[in-house]
């Protein structure tokens, strides 16, 4: 289970500061929710919910395991951090299986931990889900389409509609092509089959 601290002050950043006083921890290391804010005509207090983000780390690699254990499969699980987002990386004997066909076990393993982790600390928390690296070949590879789509468009002035792709793999293409000079990206189509469009700059 997390550990949940509670503080109480008469403003926010007073219950803040006790925080980070208790915890010995910097602002941007917690993960924090506003209980209860009372108010009378003499008097105003505010509580506040603080769980340490090291501790929903640790806390989201438990519940990967203990949600696979149950499925039957045994994992070893490496963490590695990238501007502050967790990356949970799976290694099992049976790889395949875990991922599915076009990553969909991978998918469904992501948006069930999502869904218990936000239910648990009342936020979202971003992090990621791989197994061995099929994510991060997966993510080359659309890049490198994403820069060869660019150039063709830059070169014909035609615009071109990608496949469609999860919000992820969107959101990778937007920010691969955020910079060029030449081409600029916009979302078209309805969820699941939502594409990226690449487009000539004028």
């Amino acid at each position: 289970m997390l550990n949940k601290h509670e503080y109480t002050g008469k403003t926010y950043e007073e219950a803040l500061n006790k925080a980070k006083l208790d915890l010995q921890e910097l602002e941007e290391n917690l993960i924090i929710n506003t209980k209860e804010e009372k108010k009378t005509l003499l008097s105003k207090k505010v509580e506040i919910e603080v769980i340490e983000k090291r501790e929903v780390k640790d806390y989201i690699k438990k519940t990967i395991k203990s949600l696979l254990k149950d499925m039957g499969f045994d994992v070893d699980i490496e963490i590695t951090m990238n501007n502050d987002t967790p990356t949970y990386r799976l290694y099992s004997t049976n790889d395949a299986l875990l991922i599915g066909k076009d990553g969909k076990n991978l998918k469904a393993l992501t948006t069930v931990v999502n869904a218990i982790i936000t239910k648990d600390i009342s936020t979202n928390y971003r992090f990621l889900i791989d197994v061995s690296d099929y994510k991060e070949k997966n993510d080359r590879r659309i890049e490198k389409l994403a820069k060869s789509i660019a150039r063709e468009v830059k070169a014909t002035k035609v615009e071109v509609k990608m496949d469609s792709m999860n919000s992820y793999q969107r959101r990778l293409v937007h920010n691969i092509l955020n910079n060029n000079k030449y081409v600029y990206t916009e979302s078209v189509g309805e969820e699941p089959n939502r594409s990226v469009v690449i487009k000539p700059r004028d």
